[in-house]
C-alpha cells in the first residue's frame, strides 16, 4: 500500500544483524547525455555490513570476505560499499569500500543519513564518487567489480510508497522474523541533478528520470531472487500515459524464523490513485502467486500472476542480456552464493490488470493493460 514510513528506512544493523547482516539503500533512474540527448539508465547503493566485526582501529581497513587472506581465516567482511554503475551497452558496476571508522550513519527528523568521504545518502540526496584503474581492479578481484568512473549529485522526491504492512513491522523488526526485509518508500521517485560516468555527462531531469528507491536488510539473501518494476507506463486501452501509477514486485523464497516458505512474491499496483496489492503475509486475502523465470541464448523472461479475492495481476516482462549484469555481492557469512544474478534497468513488458466480480469472483473484469518500459529487473538463483 502506498503508506510513507521513514522508520523502514533506518539503519537496522542491531542485535544479530551487526554481526551477521546487511542494509542497503538502492536507487535506480535514467539520465540523458548532455551532448548527444542520449538515454542511459544508472543504479546507486549504499550497502552495509557486519559493523560489530570492525575492530575500529585507527589504521583500520574494510574487511573483504572475498579476500584470499580473509577466505582462509575465515574472516567475514565488515565495511560500506558504495555500488553504483550503468546498463545498455558496456554496463559496469563500480564498488568503493569504507572501514565503519570512517562511516556516519544515523536518522533525524529528515529520516536517515549515511556518510564516507564524499559519499552520502539521504530520503532528499544522494552524491559520492567512485573511481579505479584497470591495472587496480585486476590486481583486487576481491572487490568483485569492473574500472571506470563515476560521480553524482542528486535530489530526490518520493512521491508513492511500497509499504508491505506488518510484515515488516516494528516487532518483526525486533524478532528479526526474516532473514531478508524490504520496504520501497519511493518505488516512484522523481530524480533530478547530474551523474557523469567515464568523463560523460548525463542530466537527470525529473519529468523522464523513471526513478525508484528502496532498501533491503537482513541476515542473508534469498534464492531465488526476483526483482520488477516500472513507474513508465502507458495504457493500451486509452493511449495515456499513467502519470500517477507504479508496479512493483520482489520476493523469491523467504524465510521466517529460519524457516523457508515456498516460493513467494511481494506486489503492488498503484493504478492511477488505487493500490492493488498481492501480499502473502495478508493471508486474509487469500493471495496465491505463480511465477516463472528463464533465461534464454540472449534475454532474461520474466512471467508473474497473482490473485487476491478482489484481483489478478500478470506481469510479463523481458531483458537482453547485453543490456544487463551480473550484479555482484557477498553475503555477511562471507561467502558469495549468488554468481548468476541478472539485473537491468531497460526491461520491457505487458501488466494486465483485472478486478474480479460475480458468484465467488470468477469473472475477470479488465481494469487496463498497461505497457511498461524502464522496468528494473532482477533474476536470479545460488549456483
Amino acid at each position: 500500500m502506498n503508506k510513507s514510513d521513514l522508520k523502514r528506512n533506518y539503519f537496522m544493523l542491531d542485535g544479530r544483524f551487526a554481526r551477521k547482516g546487511y542494509d542497503w539503500w538502492w536507487h535506480n533512474f535514467t539520465a540523458v547525455n548532455e551532448k548527444s540527448g542520449e538515454e542511459r539508465a544508472f543504479f546507486i547503493e549504499y550497502f552495509t555490513c557486519n559493523p560489530a566485526l570492525a575492530n575500529q582501529k585507527k589504521d583500520e581497513m574494510p574487511l573483504l570476505g572475498q579476500a584470499p587472506e580473509n577466505k582462509e581465516k575465515g574472516i567475514k567482511p565488515s565495511y560500506l560499499m558504495v555500488k553504483c554503475g550503468c546498463w545498455g551497452e558496456e554496463a559496469c558496476q563500480l564498488h568503493r569500500f569504507f572501514a565503519w571508522k570512517d562511516v556516519k550513519v544515523g536518522h533525524n527528523s529528515d529520516g536517515f543519513y549515511i556518510s564516507a568521504a564524499d559519499c552520502s545518502a539521504s530520503e532528499k540526496s544522494i552524491s559520492g564518487s567512485v573511481q579505479l584503474s584497470r591495472q587496480d581492479v585486476e590486481k583486487h578481484p576481491e572487490w568483485m567489480c569492473d574500472a571506470g568512473s563515476m560521480s553524482w549529485d542528486i535530489k530526490i522526491e518520493k512521491k508513492i510508497a511500497f509499504n508491505v504492512g506488518y510484515g515488516a513491522c516494528d516487532l518483526f523488526r525486533k524478532l528479526k522474523a526474516f532473514e531478508m526485509f524490504w520496504h520501497a518508500e519511493g518505488m516512484k521517485s522523481l530524480y533530478s541533478g547530474k551523474i557523469t560516468v567515464n568523463g560523460e555527462s548525463y542530466i537527470i531531469k525529473p519529468e523522464c528520470s523513471y526513478g525508484y528507491a528502496d532498501k533491503n536488510w537482513g541476515g542473508d539473501f534469498t534464492s531465488p531472487w526476483v526483482w520488477l518494476s516500472s513507474c513508465d507506463l502507458v495504457s493500451r486501452i486509452s493511449g495515456k500515459c499513467l502519470e500517477n501509477s507504479v508496479f512493483d514486485i520482489g520476493g523469491g523464497r523467504p524465510k521466517a524464523f529460519g524457516i523457508a516458505m515456498n516460493r513467494k512474491l511481494l506486489s503492488d499496483f498503484f493504478y492511477e490513485g488505487k493500490s492493488y496489492e498481492f501480499n502473502f503475509s495478508k493471508f486474509w486475502t487469500l493471495c496465491r502467486t505463480k511465477f516463472d523465470c528463464k533465461e534464454s541464448d540472449d534475454k532474461i523472461i520474466w512471467y508473474v500472476r497473482q490473485e487476491t479475492v478482489k484481483a489478478v495481476m500478470e506481469t510479463s516482462v523481458e531483458c537482453d542480456k547485453k543490456d544487463m549484469l551480473l550484479i555482484n555481492y557477498e553475503a555477511p557469512d562471507g561467502a558469495k552464493r549468488h554468481n548468476r544474478l541478472w539485473n537491468g534497468g531497460n526491461g520491457r513488458g505487458i501488466v494486465k490488470l483485472y478486478k474480479k466480480s460475480g458468484f465467488a469472483g470468477h469473472k475477470l473484469d479488465l481494469i487496463d493493460e498497461i505497457e511498461a518500459g524502464h522496468i528494473g529487473c532482477e533474476w536470479g538463483e545460488y549456483c
